[in-house]
Order: C-alpha cells, then sequence, then structure tokens
C-alpha cells in the first residue's frame, strides 16, 4: 500500500539554512557557499573552490510537524583516478536535536580527479529524491545535515505540513576556521566531524569554515570571519602551512598577526581562540611539502609522507613544533593588551599518546574515534568551566 502526501513545496532560501555564509542560485537548484561571493572571486586554486562548496556544518533547519520530507539534490560525487571508490555523502535529519535517520544520494554529478596530471573532468548526472518518513506527528524542530565532503545542489523541499522558519535558538554562534581536519575529513557523517561534535557538547551554532588543504591565513578567508556575525572564534592554524610548504617563518608570523587583526576589526572583544595542530608525527619535526605515499595506495589505502629536510628549519622552514612555539609565543604577546585572545595546544586535543592508540589512518587526518575524542576535549578546554567559551568566560 502506498502513502498518499499532500506535499508543500518550500523554496530554497537563507532563512532555512544554517551554517552557510552564501546562497548561490543555479539552473540546477541552490548550491549553499561557505565562502561569501567576493572572497569566492579571489579563490587562487581549485581546491578551496572545491572545499568551500562542500557543506560540512550547512544544515537545513525549520519547525514543522510533517510526518514526511522529500530533498531533491544533485550531489558532486568524486572519484579520484587510481583508488577506490569514496563512500557516498550522508545526510542527517534531526528531530529536536536527535538524529532520526539517514540517507544518502547513491548517483549525480562525476567529478574525476587525476592526481597525476592534477586534471579533472565533470560528467553530469541525475536530481536524486532522499525520502524521510515516519517522523512524528508534532510541532518539532527539524535540522537535515547535509554531507560534509561532497558538493550538493538543492532543488526542492517538500513536506507533508507547511513548515516555518526555525525559532532562534538562543545558543551562541561559532565560527571556527581550519584545515581538512576542521572539514571532516575521515569522518563519516556531517554530525560526526569534530567541529559538529564539540559544537553540540557545548550547545552552540556552529559556522565550520574548516577547508580541506586550505587553510592558509588567505586575507578573504579573515575577512569573512570579521563580517559573520558569531559569539565565539576560534582559528586551528598550521598543518596546512607546513603541508603545502607554503612559507618561511619570516612570513608566517606577521600572516598570523594579519589574520587576526582583520577578524578583530569585526570582533573586538568575542573570545578568539587560537588553535595550534594536533600531533601529526609525519610533519612534528620534518619540513613539508606532503607526498602522496605511493606504496600505501598501491596496499589499498590512502597515505601520506613528509618530503622536506629537517636541516633547513634553521633557514625558516616550517615545522609543526616551530609552529606551535610561534603561535603561542605571538598568542601572549598579544594578549597582553586583548584580554579576550586565548591559546590552546593542539596536543592536548590529540597528542602523541593518543597517536599510538589512534593512529591517523592516512597519517594525517584523525578517523571518527579521533575526531569525537578531539572534540570531546575541545569541548571540555574551550566550553567547560574557565574555558574560553564558557558561560562565566563570557
Amino acid at each position: 500500500m502506498t502513502t498518499r502526501h499532500d506535499w508543500t513545496t518550500t523554496p530554497i532560501t537563507p532563512g532555512i539554512l544554517r551554517g552557510a555564509l552564501d546562497l548561490e542560485h543555479t539552473e540546477r537548484g541552490a548550491l549553499p557557499h561557505r565562502l561569501p561571493a567576493r572572497a569566492r572571486l579571489q579563490i587562487p586554486d581549485d581546491q578551496l573552490a572545491m572545499a568551500e562548496s562542500q557543506p560540512s556544518g550547512v544544515r537545513l533547519a525549520f519547525r514543522t510537524r510533517a510526518t514526511a520530507v522529500e530533498l531533491d539534490v544533485v550531489a558532486t560525487k568524486r572519484v579520484y583516478s587510481g583508488t577506490p571508490p569514496r563512500p557516498d555523502g550522508v545526510y542527517e535529519l534531526l528531530v529536536d536535536g536527535h538524529l532520526a535517520a539517514r540517507a544518502s544520494a547513491p548517483d549525480g554529478d562525476t567529478l574525476t580527479i587525476d592526481l597525476a596530471s592534477m586534471t579533472t573532468e565533470t560528467r553530469p548526472g541525475p536530481v536524486e529524491t532522499l525520502r524521510f518518513t515516519g517522523l512524528p506527528d508534532t510541532e518539532k524542530d527539524v535540522e537535515i545535515w547535509l554531507p560534509h565532503d561532497e558538493t550538493t545542489r538543492l532543488v526542492a523541499l517538500r513536506t507533508d505540513a507547511p513548515l516555518q522558519s526555525p525559532r532562534p535558538s538562543g545558543r551562541p554562534v561559532w565560527l571556527h576556521h581550519g584545515s581538512s581536519i576542521s572539514h571532516g575529513s575521515n569522518a563519516t557523517t556531517p554530525t560526526g566531524t569534530w567541529p559538529a561534535l564539540a559544537a553540540a557538547f557545548g550547545e552552540a551554532e556552529l559556522i565550520n569554515l574548516g577547508f580541506g588543504g586550505s587553510a592558509l591565513l588567505d586575507p578573504f578567508t579573515a575577512r569573512a570571519m570579521r563580517d559573520t556575525p558569531a559569539d565565539l572564534i576560534s582559528v586551528k592554524i598550521g598543518i596546512n602551512v607546513v603541508n603545502a610548504d607554503l612559507m618561511r617563518l619570516r612570513a608566517f608570523v606577521p600572516a598570523v598577526h594579519g589574520f587576526l587583526d582583520t577578524i578583530r576589526e569585526g570582533h573586538p572583544t568575542a573570545p578568539l581562540l587560537v588553535v595550534s595542530p594536533i600531533c601529526c608525527p609525519i610533519h612534528e619535526t620534518t619540513p613539508g611539502p606532503s607526498a602522496l605515499d605511493y606504496s600505501a595506495m598501491g596496499e589499498g589505502r590512502p597515505g601520506f609522507l613528509a618530503t622536506g629536510d629537517p636541516a633547513e628549519v634553521a633557514a625558516g622552514k616550517l615545522t609543526l613544533t616551530v609552529i606551535r612555539d610561534e603561535l603561542a609565543r605571538l598568542v601572549g604577546q598579544r594578549a597582553a593588551t586583548d584580554p579576550h585572545l586565548h591559546y590552546l595546544d593542539g596536543l592536548g586535543l590529540y597528542g602523541g599518546s593518543d597517536h599510538a592508540e589512534l593512529p591517523l589512518p592516512d597519517d594525517l587526518h584523525p578517523d571518527p574515534a579521533a575526531h569525537r575524542r578531539i572534540a570531546e576535549r575541545f569541548a571540555r578546554l574551550a566550553f567547560g568551566d574557565g574555558g574560553p567559551f564558557s558561560t562565566r568566560s563570557r
């Protein structure tokens, strides 16, 4: 027996979208962006363009009595030549903050990436319909978290009862910037990335500007953070600067100062937390750049190597150890005139003993269990009593 529904179609608008800084309307649906249009015009590479369009932390949010929800999407499937297929992105539906259902779009556009030649090819695919049924027939808050690592165009939203914009949560808005670890690499669900988990533990509304491969102190990212309303702000700096071999110590220090200066232009007194890198043995004392570990790929698993020369650290090349020391010194210096600026050593989130227990599967990114551990510790150190994000501190 087929259940009939009288569907209400609701336009996809910023009013029912959280965690995005822009919504681009295209011929194939609404595309959430995590950087505004002005910043996107200044993006210098395809890596960041891809990362910012992947909706980590972005969710549809509304209030309704609906028992059934349909969402039409066009997902972009990434295929890396010579590597195993990636799992489909996961959509998670939450009712009053609790996970109620998961779904995936098995087909969509296909983006094939050849890492050897650094070329890409895109093949258009179909619209897929995600169906969530059996929801409680009561007035409730619904969120649909989009896949953290799969670009998604939102084509249509249908419900079997009208919906309203969500009520204000009363929770502080936490604006976070970081690398692929903050983006959610190796997490398996959008609510399982460490920032999403930490936001849930800390009862905060997350805006996640974690960009895979692209936490590089870009001025346009700092300006986007400056212009985004937020109550709590954190920046996790280091691993991408090292593994991209982007700059030397002489450039790194003033770049961090400039990044923080820009954020402070829009948020002069908000708690601002600078977080140094978590443990990553390949880059603790060895500079970048990182490179693919083809021997690991030959075994059917991803892996990375550090290819820099430790002897060049004396000449200004960066390692994670150097960056932690510099960030601690820099924040200490600035805190003398900025009492709302704080430092968190990333080794307190995931250190050497954690790596021994929960090693990085590809030598760069934590697995789901490590994401949870990082989140629990961040919640305790940042949101807990005495932390820079605690109610008492604010």
